[in-house]
Parts: structure tokens; C-alpha cells; sequence
């Protein structure tokens, strides 16, 4: 009994220092064992550098349709969302007034019409009477001076001359007034027939109607408008760019655009046109990118989104963006050798939409770049020691 005691007893002393060994053990494997980290390698890929920007759908043309004449609106020819053609009817003022204006004046034109045959015939009669009278008096007065007539007869006959010769200017004047009048008949009856065409409005363009901004019954005066046009041709979104990221935003630069009712569809476009005024408060400028495609239907107002493409690589070697950091004010990133943390300083090329970065210089293409949260990376020091997973 005693000797059972005594082995029990001394198996006790030696459990203790194997558990002790086995603790140790596992604490270093565990709490004291080195961090685990994750590693990636460069890799080529083919990077799209990409400038965002939010604006909105405008048109670059936008005509308000208005009369040049006030009058009273009796029909209507086309409505909100009609696609309407240059010179197409769109709508018609009341014009019985202008009507009868522009009768008037052709009768008018036509009784001065009547009144300049008259004076012709009438000039033309006077005319024929001066060269009557011109005639004899030649005559007369060659007969006085060889004594066959009397003098006294001979100045009768020059007297008819110079009659027959002031009827003949009274009649030009009266050919010419007649003529002045029918002139200002025709000027009367062309700006009658302008008034009757004034209560007709004319698509002045190819277009979209935006909005109808009068109705049938409306009076519409001069420069009100009645419906509103918008060439698709025209129509762009207006973005707001980072003045931070614009470089490489240039003209003819592609891009793609999401509407916010496309349901996140990308559509083609092109930069057209760049401000040359920043906002102030935003410090953003407005790039205008044209749709490639006319749209055929567009909001105008609808909120968008942009992707205008700087630039472009194949077979650039990159690494995922998040495991580039900043140390010490420059950009790097960490690096596992021989279960050691290096830091190795890079520079960036273009840093691709799809969360890729290219490495222009300071890694080789063989490194093991530790891929680990901002938060570990935080704690990370130039020779700590990681054990390597992938």
C-alpha cells in the first residue's frame, strides 16, 4: 500500500513539469507565435485609368417657339415628347382680322394697278401732243422769217409747244406718283401677307417638344413661348470633374455614361467640351461628354454618372490597390522574405476602376506583397516576423 502511494506520488512530480513544457509550448505557437499574413504577387493586367464625374442630361440647343405677332391661339399641331421637323406646323393664331387686312391691301394694289395704266396712257397722249407741237412751231417759225406767216401766228404755235411740253411733266409727275403708290401697295400688301403668315408657327428646327407651354384659348404675345424644342443632336450630360483628377481630360477623350434610369447600363460617349471656370466653393469643372449615339429617349435634368478614360495599358504589372500604403508620407507597400516585413517604397502608374494600381518602379515581380487591413498594416515594422499564408 505504502509502495503504491509512492509511485502515485512520484508520477504527480513528473506530470507537472511535462504540462509546464507543454504550455510553454503552445503559448509560443499561439499568443507568441508570429502574426499570420496573406500574400499576393504582381501580376500583368490590361489597367483603364478612369476620371469620375456626376452631372446631369442638358441639350446644348434649346429653342423656345414664340409668336411675332399677339393674337389668340385656336389650334395646337403637336404636344410634350413629339419629335416635330423643321417647318412643321405646330400651331395657329386667330387671323380674321389679318385676313382682311391683307384683301384690303390687294384691292388697293390692284386699283393703283388700274390708276398707272390710266397715267401712262395719259403721259404717253402728252407726249404724243409735244412732238405735234414742236413740229409746227418749227414749221411756223421758218414760214415767219421768210415772211409767208405772221410773226404773232408763229409765237401762237410756240406758246402750244410749251403747253403741250409742261403737260407732258404734269403727267410724269402724276405716272410717277402713281407708281410710288403702287410700290407702297405692294410693301402694304407684303406686310399683310407677313401678319396672315405670323398666326402660323413654324417648327424653326428638327427637335424634340420638351414642354407645351401654352394651350388653345391662350393669348400669346410677342416672344412668349408656346412649346419648348430640343435637338437630340445636342444632347450631353454636363459633369462635374475633381479639378484634381483632370489630368489626361482632354477632348475627344472616351467615355461612358450611366443614367440613373438605365438601371446602371454604361452607354458611349466623348468628351466635348471643356470649361474654363471652375467653381469656387466645389472646386470642380464642367465637362461636357456627348453621347456617341443620339438618344432617343432623354430627361433632360436626369441625374448621371461618368467614366472619362485618360488612359489605357496592356500587359501592365500591377497589384491590388488596398495593399498599397502610405509610410511615413510615402506610398509602398509591404513585403514578406524569409518570414520577415520589408518595406518597399513604389511609384503608381494608373490606377485602374477595378481596384488595380500599376507598379512603374520598386518591385522586381517576384515579391511576396503582404495583402492585410489598414489596421494590421498600422502595427507593422521593417524586420517583424509573419508567418506566410496564401
Amino acid at each position: 500500500m505504502d509502495l503504491l502511494k509512492t509511485v502515485v506520488k512520484k508520477k504527480t512530480y513528473l506530470i507537472w513539469p511535462v504540462a509546464i513544457v507543454a504550455g510553454a509550448i503552445v503559448i509560443k505557437m499561439t499568443l507568441l507565435a508570429p502574426p499570420r499574413v496573406k500574400v499576393v504577387t504582381v501580376e500583368k493586367r490590361n489597367l483603364v485609368s478612369q476620371v469620375y464625374g456626376n452631372g446631369t442630361v442638358e441639350a446644348k440647343v434649346v429653342v423656345g417657339v414664340s409668336s411675332k405677332i399677339t393674337g389668340r391661339i385656336v389650334a395646337l399641331y403637336a404636344d410634350q415628347g413629339d419629335r416635330v421637323k423643321r417647318g412643321q406646323l405646330l400651331a395657329r393664331l386667330e387671323n380674321d382680322d389679318v385676313i382682311q387686312q391683307k384683301l384690303q391691301s390687294e384691292a388697293g394694289l390692284n386699283r393703283s394697278a388700274a390708276s398707272l395704266n390710266v397715267e401712262q396712257a395719259t403721259l404717253q397722249k402728252a407726249r404724243v401732243n409735244l412732238a405735234l407741237a414742236e413740229k409746227n412751231a418749227r414749221r411756223f417759225k421758218t414760214l415767219a422769217e421768210k415772211n409767208l406767216v405772221s410773226k404773232l401766228e408763229a409765237e401762237q404755235y410756240d406758246t402750244s409747244r410749251q403747253v403741250a411740253g409742261e403737260e407732258v411733266a404734269r403727267s410724269q409727275a402724276a405716272f410717277d406718283a402713281v407708281k410710288m403708290e403702287q410700290q407702297a401697295g405692294k410693301a402694304g400688301l407684303g406686310f399683310a401677307k407677313s401678319r396672315v403668315t405670323d398666326t402660323l408657327i413654324y417648327a424653326p428646327e428638327d427637335g424634340v417638344v420638351i414642354s407645351r407651354d401654352l394651350e388653345k384659348g391662350a393669348t400669346v404675345t410677342p416672344g412668349m413661348s408656346i412649346f419648348t424644342l430640343a435637338d437630340p443632336l445636342t444632347v450631353w450630360v454636363k459633369a462635374n470633374v475633381d479639378e484634381a483628377q483632370l489630368k489626361g481630360v482632354n477632348v475627344g477623350k472616351k467615355a461612358m455614361i450611366t443614367l440613373r434610369s438605365s438601371g446602371g447600363e454604361q452607354v458611349a460617349g466623348h468628351v466635348a467640351r471643356l470649361g474654363r471656370q471652375s467653381d469656387r466653393v466645389t472646386e470642380e469643372l464642367e465637362v461636357d461628354v456627348a453621347f456617341s449615339e443620339p438618344q432617343q429617349n432623354f430627361r433632360l435634368g436626369e441625374q448621371s454618372d461618368v467614366y472619362i478614360v485618360t488612359e489605357t495599358k496592356s500587359g501592365a504589372l500591377s497589384l491590388p490597390s488596398a495593399v498599397i500604403v502610405m509610410k511615413e508620407k510615402v506610398r509602398g507597400v509591404w513585403v514578406a522574405a524569409n518570414g520577415k516585413l520589408i518595406f518597399k517604397p513604389v511609384t503608381v502608374g494608373i490606377e485602374d476602376r477595378s481596384n488595380f494600381s500599376e507598379i512603374v518602379s520598386g518591385l522586381s515581380g517576384g515579391e511576396q506583397v503582404v495583402a492585410a487591413p489598414a489596421t494590421a498594416t498600422a502595427t507593422f515594422k521593417d524586420g517583424m516576423k509573419v508567418r506566410v499564408t496564401r
